[in-house]
């Protein structure tokens, strides 16, 4: 079988007529039943072939190409065809090794022109021998090289569209038009194609049953009608083809059951999102077999044969544009000035695809449902600053009456220190620390447990609307290329040692290297990660120390501020940094495991870059919350680190102060550099240095922008790469959220600023600078799901311990670890790991050892003493007087007996009575909020009710047009037996009757 191009577009040569004509139905099958290039689906197998008559009807000859007939007067810039009729369903870009930058276009459909290639490629037709795999001597050859030359894939590229003609694709090829290099093939799927296929993915179309969708009466129904009419003007204005009250009946396509379908207006009965998708299949399946190893698709894309393969937008985006569901997108959803709008979800997935459209959904729910918690975090750090000057603690802190020097914070370098001097500090972390925190704790981890409830339950209603309830049961996804290429390594290896008929296939052995590779890359990036923030803290207690002995003023009074902003940019820094290397890694370490499906390379891929960016992001802010201050020691016995780096302490009023600036710092730091900046900044670099690149002035460009065609634009766009990339950056944020939103109430207001900008950039990186993606249908959102449900339950363990005082040591955490022991081998190590928050042992001196059932003396009450004579050699303060008096006795924030007592310097009995009440709260906290949890989730349905009853109603409905069909079938059947035993007198002069109760079937349907 040969393939003759005329004039740009590719048509299968006939033997009988000597004009090129589209195959027909039967020997498009029967030769896709033969042929290797192309997987058959299993259906085919057993096709008949009685429907030949009705495909050889609807097949394109030749002669309609011609200018009177089809052709418009100026050919469309949108993406058709040059014929203007048939739309362009993808486009492969190939490279282009000609110089000029004269255009070849397509033909202009004269008849002369027409006849006079018709008759020079008829003529070279009988000149040349067809291609034959083992007749070409420089395939071998070339085979064995990974860089083809230019040459080499020009007849990868020429097979390759022969096999997509065969199985009943139109193609028309335009070599370098007026993007100097480049050509583009452009492929229609016609309705033949469509029909088959739509069959074996098991589409759900349209039937021509409709039904009333009637609105449920309970109270919940009523209110979501309710509030739905009043935020009306926060609904975008995107217009529906049919009325909400009236849905269609829709059920798998088939082209036996062709008149159960709305066939009427065959143009827009496949839309271009299913149109794409259908010839990405069909692409995907069909390969290069004259190679050494078969070639799929993607291997070709891979090895530059084609470099870059992609369905083209439906329109322009311009003010002159016209209508388009793409412009729509812009005006109504990628606007900075639509903000406080909803999300057209529907138009999203029309145009998009389920995966895209889910993920804008959950984010706009995840949005929604930062809108209280934001709230409620703004009144928490209000009620903080309304009781600011009514925080005992924090007055103590600042009397200048109670005279309290407290020990140096390091050793020789620093000095005693007055306790006023932590005045400012004490004040700023009562507005994160205060009554309300426990209160927004239990909040935050209760609101974490509703929102993937309230997401399940609208995640079904899209599934519903969507009609996604039954899709993914019998789903298969197709071998990637990699993997299949290593199983014909394997194969060609074992080919004299197996069994023909044994499948090959890699196993655990095979992957053995790849998993060990994985497993000590993993830990060692991680040890990297824990080794940088090791550095930091070093940095942190050298640059305290520097800062002690400068002999300017103003940086010994703000040496803690200055160490903790630059150590929390510096984090930032390398934050981002490590960002982008683990990312590549991951990518890497999956490459090297060769997963079998996409699928399953999405999901090891996300996986490892979680695990990666999770420890990257959170490790500095672990430290800070459980470790910095416990591993210190008390003075006269402090703990080193690295020879003479002595740990560092907490401020009097805690380390709450300094986990709130790096967590502020890191979560706006990420979410303005790495995800806005970068996002806006990278492909306005990307532009700007492509115009500095070009020869053409910006008027020259303009004009060339105008005369190109929609595809030729959609190259100049960037690849779409995935959304990974989106949930990953969004998924770090709702752990900053959740986890450590105590010492941060603020946390939810400014992840709801950054969602409300992040929904419309997105929007405009997907309609404006993105090439439109292949729809990819998805009944959920995959394993971000387990890791947001994962990250719910971690919340609560860490919002636990965010609730137990700051001031236990190493030696608390031991103690405390024993006891928990005994009590529950099921809680978590977090558990025993304390936290910064002062409310236990506030609570505990109020109404165990203050005199008045008040707050005062509780500072005093929480500092041991210590006498200086009993530091070691050589730590004690350079400048004993620097305080204008000899000190003999200074303080530090602990629980122990003083010097003067028969035990000095062991645990005081408040340290026990504080230790017993942490493990209480951390027991009763988490069995609580645990089983309010449960409680909530047991108590919202997964499945809306009404939903239910429609899903149910669909079904018997279905199962009543069926009945319906086959009672049809039947009496129609059993009327024509009863003609042939008593036929009338008059029934030679007369047609048979049709079946009464079934439709005359569409014999022109494929």
């Amino acid at each position: 079988m040969e393939c003759q191009m005329v004039g740009g577009l590719i048509f299968p040569e006939t033997e009988d007529t000597g004009s090129p004509t589209l195959r027909t139905k039967g020997e498009e099958l029967c030769n896709m039943r033969r042929s290797e290039n192309y997987s058959p689906v299993p259906w085919e197998k057993n096709l008949e072939m009685d429907n030949t008559k009705a495909w050889n009807d609807n097949s394109i000859p030749m002669k309609s190409l011609n200018a009177e007939d089809r052709a418009p007067l100026c050919p469309q810039l949108g993406p058709y065809f040059a014929d203007g009729q048939r739309r362009v369903d993808y486009v492969l870009a190939y490279h282009i090794q000609k110089p000029g930058n004269v255009c070849r276009k397509s033909p202009k459909f004269g008849d002369d022109n027409f006849i006079r290639r018709l008759r020079r490629s008829l003529s070279l037709r009988s000149s040349r021998a067809p291609l034959q795999p083992k007749e070409d001597p420089e395939i071998p050859a070339q085979e064995q090289q990974t860089d083809y030359h230019e040459n080499d894939k020009r007849f990868r590229r020429e097979e390759f569209e022969e096999n997509l003609i065969e199985i009943g694709l139109e193609l028309e090829k335009t070599d370098e038009c007026k993007i100097p290099g480049i050509g583009f093939l452009k492929i229609h799927a016609p309705w033949n194609v469509l029909c088959r296929e739509a069959e074996f993915m098991k589409l759900k179309m349209a039937t021509n049953k409709v039904f009333e969708v009637k609105q449920g009466s309970n109270i919940v129904e009523k209110i979501r009608l309710f509030i739905h009419k009043v935020t009306s003007p926060l609904h975008p204005k995107v217009d529906t083809n049919k009325p909400k009250s009236v849905k269609s009946l829709l059920h798998p396509f088939s082209r036996e059951k062709a008149h159960l379908f709305d066939l009427s207006d065959r143009d827009n009965f496949f839309d271009s999102k299913t149109r794409s998708s259908i010839v990405y299949e069909l692409l995907k399946r069909t390969r290069c077999t004259r190679a050494l190893y078969s070639l799929g698709f993607t291997s070709l894309l891979a090895n530059g044969v084609y470099t870059a393969g992609y369905p083209p937008h439906d329109g322009e985006i311009g003010v002159n544009a016209k209508p388009s569901d793409r412009k729509t997108l812009y005006e109504e959803w990628a606007s900075y000035s639509v903000f406080y709008k909803y999300q057209p979800i529907g138009l999203i997935r029309k145009y998009f695809g389920e995966k895209v459209g889910l993920y804008f959904a959950w984010l706009g729910v995840y949005t929604q449902m930062l809108i209280p918690a934001a709230i409620v975090g703004v009144i928490v750090f209000l009620y903080g600053c309304a009781t600011i000057d009514d925080n005992i603690p924090s007055m103590e802190v600042c009397d200048p009456r109670n005279n309290i020097t407290m020990c140096p914070l390091c050793d020789s370098a620093c000095n005693y220190w007055k306790l006023t001097t932590a005045c400012g500090t004490a004040r700023a972390s009562h507005l994160f620390d205060n009554a309300a925190t426990v209160f927004f704790a239990i909040f935050m981890a209760l609101w974490a447990v509703l929102f993937m409830e309230h997401w399940k339950r609208r995640q079904m209603r899209l599934n519903y609307v969507w009609d996604l309830t039954g899709y993914g049961e019998e789903e298969e996804d197709h071998n990637r290329a990699e993997y299949e290429l290593r199983v014909m390594q394997k194969a060609k290896r074992l080919e004299n040692s197996m069994a023909k008929d044994e499948k090959v296939k890699l196993t655990c052995t095979d992957r053995l290297p790849a998993y060990l590779t994985t497993i000590a890359m993993m830990a060692f990036m991680i040890t990297v990660t824990f080794v940088i923030v090791f550095g930091i803290v070093l940095y942190r207690i050298s640059i305290n120390a520097a800062l002690q002995i400068n002999n300017y003023p103003g940086a010994r009074y703000n040496v803690r501020a200055i160490v903790k902003t630059t150590a929390a940019i510096i984090s930032l820094i390398v934050i981002i940094v490590l960002d982008e290397i683990y990312g590549a890694i991951a990518r890497w370490l999956t490459i090297l495991e060769v997963p079998k499906t996409a699928k399953s390379f999405e999901e090891r891929l996300i996986f490892k870059t979680f695990v990666l960016k999770f420890a990257n992001a959170f490790t500095p802010i672990v430290y800070l919350a459980f470790f910095r201050g416990r591993l210190v020691g008390r003075p006269g016995n402090y703990l080193y680190v690295v020879g003479s780096y002595r740990m560092e302490e907490c401020a009097e009023a805690g380390c709450l102060m300094e986990l709130c600036i790096q967590l502020c710092i890191t979560m706006l730091g990420k979410q303005f550099i790495q995800n806005n900046l970068f996002e806006i900044g990278v492909p306005k670099l990307k532009k700007l240095l492509r115009k500095k690149k070009s020869e053409m002035d910006p008027k020259q460009q303009e004009e060339l922008t105008k005369t190109l065609q929609q595809h030729e634009k959609d190259h100049f766009l960037l690849p779409f790469v995935g959304l990974s990339p989106e949930y990953m950056e969004m998924i770090i944020q709702f752990g900053m959220v959740t986890l450590f939103v105590a010492s941060f109430p603020l946390a939810p207001l400014f992840a709801l600023l950054n969602n409300v900008i992040e929904i419309r950039l997105d929007a405009k990186k997907f309609v404006m600078e993105l090439r439109r993606p292949i729809a990819v249908r998805a009944k959920d959102i995959g394993i971000w799901y387990n890791l947001l449900r994962g990250l719910s339950k971690v919340a609560v363990i860490v919002n636990v311990s965010f609730q137990v005082s700051q001031q236990m040591s190493l030696q608390d955490m031991v103690q405390a670890k024993n006891v928990l022991h005994g009590i529950s081998s099921s809680f978590p190590e977090a558990f025993v790991i304390s936290f910064t928050s002062d409310f236990i042992p506030r609570l505990v001196y109020q109404y165990m050892y203050s005199p008045d059932g008040t707050l005062h003396g509780f500072v005093n009450h929480s500092l041991s003493y210590f006498n200086v004579s009993d530091f070691a050699p050589g730590t004690d303060p350079a400048k004993p007087l620097i305080l204008g008096y000899k000190v003999e006795i200074c303080r530090y924030k602990d629980y122990r007996e003083p010097p003067w007592s028969s035990t000095p310097y062991d645990f005081s009995k408040e340290f026990w009575a504080v230790l017993a009440v942490r493990l209480a709260f951390v027991v009763v906290f988490q069995n609580v909020v645990m089983l309010m949890s449960d409680f909530i989730s047991w108590l919202i349905p997964d499945i809306p009710k009404d939903i239910s009853l429609k899903i149910h109603k669909e079904k018997v409905l279905m199962v009543e047009l069926f009945m319906k069909e086959e009672y049809g079938r039947r009496l129609g059947v059993a009327d024509s037996h009863n003609r042939n035993i008593c036929p009338s007198p008059s029934s030679s002069n007369q047609s048979p009757q049709q079946p009464r109760s079934r439709a005359a079937p569409n014999t022109n349907l494929c």
